[in-house]
């Protein structure tokens, strides 16, 4: 009997141990604090259209929805942080790379959406306050910027990327921004300013405003418009150019190769015949980055003031130590802005998917 119950008393308390075991597991299980979730970190700025946001720290996930910023971005170094961008960020070329969220007028929210951001870059000149707004109702972060002078692009630039987490990145780039203007501006300075008509487009002939950067850019390449509104797009009759009568025409475009058809085509429309710049043929075409407040507008300055002012450019003869430096030049001088000088061609833009802004911003 005694063989019998000894096994049986030794099961039961096993089985005893391990109910005991786990109800301790459980207990303890019940009884032990539960780490919280980190609590997201915001950042509270007030953007370039004075709007109050807060957006998300680090910032890891952007979406442009202007041509500019998207170049920004990528000037700055932050390329890899851009998870989406619209149809019209062309450049640099791994900007088309992108997702592609749609127009600036219209992007898709829901494709916005979907990316996750932390934070989307707007234009108040080129996005609508609906899309803002609409952001805002998804609980999605924007931010503005404005600029309308080279030097307010220099600091946007700045207020950007301190907001994006790269502040050392901005300063050098706006430095390096301000340095290549003041070359030119000695190079130039002292010449007579070339009265000039920006053509943005040409049926109907809409040019520039004074209070617009391109006024301004103009003005850094020794330029000055003939055209003086208050208004950043007006539309001006061929009676007053012929007026005028500017020494030069300005156009910005992205390719050259149409160039020679396109200013035959300029020459014969209906009056523009009796401004003189067309008949003897004075135009300068510069790089479509002229068109939008990004550092690459620095390049399109420098290309125009070497078009309107080609003396100044002459250059001095070399000594041996000279060419070879420049043959040569160290790492840290190489050019942040390369130049790009275009032939003959018209900026066309397609106004009505744009929204009506004439210009790429």
């Amino acid at each position: 009997m005694k063989g019998l119950t000894s096994p049986r008393l030794r099961s039961a308390a096993c089985a005893a141990i391990v109910a005991f075991l786990c109800v301790a597991e459980v207990s303890r299980a019940q009884t032990s604090p539960v780490t919280p979730a980190p609590t997201p970190v915001y950042r509270e700025v007030t953007d370039e259209t004075g709007r109050t946001v807060r957006i998300p720290q680090p910032v890891r996930r952007i979406v442009s929805l202007a041509p500019s910023l998207t170049e920004t971005v990528y000037a700055l170094g932050l390329q890899d942080n851009l998870v989406g961008d619209t149809d019209y960020c062309d450049y640099p070329p791994d900007a088309q790379r992108k997702t592609k969220v749609g127009g600036a007028i219209n992007p898709s929210l829901e494709q916005i959406a979907t990316l996750h951001p932390d934070l989307v870059l707007v234009t108040k000149s080129f996005n609508r306050l609906e899309t803002v707004n609409a952001l805002d109702g998804l609980g999605i972060s924007s931010y503005a910027t404005d600029p309308h002078t080279v030097d307010e692009i220099m600091t946007s630039t700045k207020k950007l990327a301190d907001i994006l987490g790269a502040p050392d990145a901005g300063v050098s780039v706006a430095e390096d921004m301000r340095r290549h203007l003041a070359t030119l501006h000695q190079k130039i300075d002292a010449l007579p300013a070339k009265h000039v008509l920006f053509v943005v487009w040409t049926q109907p002939l809409i040019s520039i405003g004074k209070n617009t950067f391109l006024a301004d850019a103009l003005r850094r390449a020794g330029a000055v418009s003939i055209v003086d509104s208050e208004q950043d797009w007006p539309q001006i009759s061929l009676e007053e150019i012929a007026r005028l009568q500017p020494e030069y025409l300005v156009l910005a475009s992205s390719h050259s190769e149409s160039a020679p058809r396109e200013l035959d085509v300029l020459a014969t429309l209906p009056g523009w015949s009796i401004v003189d710049a067309v008949s003897n043929r004075h135009f300068a075409v510069i790089s479509d980055a002229v068109n939008r407040p990004a550092p690459r507008i620095v390049s399109a300055i420098e290309d125009l003031a070497r078009q309107l002012h080609p003396e100044a450019f002459i250059e001095k003869p070399e000594n041996g130590k000279e060419k070879i430096e420049k043959e040569n030049p160290l790492p840290n001088q190489r050019p942040l802005f390369p130049t790009t000088s275009f032939s003959y061609d018209l900026l066309h833009i397609d106004a009505t998917a744009r929204g009506g802004c004439p210009c790429d911003r």
